[in-house]
């Protein structure tokens, strides 16, 4: 009896151990060895084919013998880095056979020399459990602030579907057979705008003494639809310059994802922002402040006749408000400043998004986060592109073609909203 009690407290003494240096890895203990902050981030989804307005994907397919090469601006520097990777929506285990890192050379070209091999507890693969993320090794690769990097992952194995984000501002590679550290790119025949299994760059080091990380969490607006492809123009980015320019942190790191709602989720446009906050903010690294832009799509569910919105019911301001009470007191109870985003102009969309009865709900929302104290500050980004003729419209040139969305003018004058302080 005694034996068996003995045999059964080692086993659970193993196990235990085993969890800790499993979660010691994916995210080390404050005070324990370097302190990270994040430089770059996605927030992921589940895989879905892609469409005519969101363009082709590789997210079902997944991938088998061939390498991923995804370019990403960092919004800070560092002299070490490692990558996060997430097979949130696997239902296997994704087994990365090798990763490397290195400098961007424009398009998928990579700067000859600067390719890192980066490992995974001193493995140079890895396997990711179903529902799990992981950080690799730290890699001496220094960064600057505003650079572009590579990471190009290797599959040699079928991985099934990809937990993805579905779109992007920028492109991603695809080849065939191992080609991790091909400087010039000619085997990367195919692309498209959305990243896999990629959802953060971290780095440590001098040039980030701190745990300084402001996380940009919401819908479109956040996630950068309007922005011109590939010149790093949206919302997050030109804060991002702001905040080099001025010589102060934090850094920032972008979880919007396009079509995303705070009240429900959907199978195109991501788990409503409630279930994912803790995924997509908190659980990455020195996060201090959170900036939040939701409802827009909320509003406009009902009007749209989207079969990818799935459920699609009719809210109240009420509604949208509760849950971002929910929202500020998730952030503050893990020590994290909440700056609340007021909604976009939503009147000049030129495809079904604007209600008589919707544009009540975002004002009574609006008025809200300016005016009740419950967020630590405000950006006030319905004043930002509003139109002073008409303050249900946009102002005229900071909207790109679709009438909703802001362009480049649009995305600088919400970023040049935001008091720096705040953060």
């Amino acid at each position: 009896m005694l034996a068996a009690t003995t045999a059964v407290l080692t086993a659970l003494v193993v196990s235990a151990t085993a969890m800790a240096h499993e979660d010691a890895r994916q995210q080390p203990r404050p005070g324990k060895g370097p302190v990270w902050t994040g430089a770059w981030g996605t927030a992921v989804q589940r895989p879905i084919e892609g469409s005519e307005d969101w363009g082709p994907n590789w997210s079902r397919q997944g991938f088998a013998d061939q390498s991923v090469r995804q370019v990403v601006r960092v919004a800070t520097g560092g002299t070490t880095l490692r990558i996060r990777l997430s097979n949130a929506y696997g239902t296997t285990p994704l087994r990365i056979t090798a990763a490397t890192v290195g400098r961007s050379a424009g398009d998928a070209q990579l700067w000859p020399g600067t390719a890192r091999t980066l490992t995974f507890g001193d493995h140079p693969g890895t396997a990711i459990a179903p529902g799990r993320d992981i950080v690799s090794d730290a890699a001496p690769l220094s960064t600057s602030p505003l650079e572009k990097l590579t990471v190009t992952l290797y599959f040699a194995d079928r991985t099934g579907p990809a937990t993805f984000h579905r779109f992007t501002t920028a492109t991603s590679y695809r080849a065939s057979g191992s080609r991790l550290t091909d400087s010039g790119g000619d085997a990367f025949k195919e692309s498209t705008n959305a990243w896999y299994f990629l959802s953060g760059v971290e780095v440590s080091g001098a040039a980030s003494p701190q745990r300084d990380t402001a996380v940009a969490f919401g819908d479109s607006l956040i996630d950068g639809t309007g922005a011109t492809p590939g010149a790093d123009n949206r919302f997050t980015d030109k804060l991002a310059e702001r905040l080099v320019a001025a010589r102060r942190p934090p850094n920032v790191v972008n979880a919007g994802i396009g079509g995303n709602r705070i009240l429900n989720g959907s199978p195109c446009y991501g788990d409503k922002a409630t279930d994912r906050f803790r995924r997509d903010v908190l659980d990455r690294p020195g996060v201090r402040s959170v900036i939040i832009h939701l409802g827009a799509n909320d509003i406009g569910a009902p009007e749209m006749g989207d079969p990818c919105m799935g459920s699609a019911p009719h809210v109240t301001a009420r509604q949208i408000i509760d849950a971002h009470k929910e929202l500020i007191r998730t952030a503050h109870a893990h020590g994290v400043r909440a700056v609340g985003a007021t909604i976009l102009p939503m009147k000049g969309a030129l495809f079904p998004v604007y209600s008589e009865q919707g544009e009540k709900v975002r004002t009574a929302v609006n008025r809200w986060i300016r005016t009740s104290g419950a967020y630590d500050a405000v950006l006030d980004v319905d004043r930002a592109l509003a139109n002073p003729a008409d303050a249900a419209l946009p102002r005229p040139g900071y909207v790109s073609q679709d009438g909703l969305h802001p362009n480049e003018a649009g995305f600088h004058a919400i970023a040049s909203a935001v008091d720096l302080n705040a953060l």
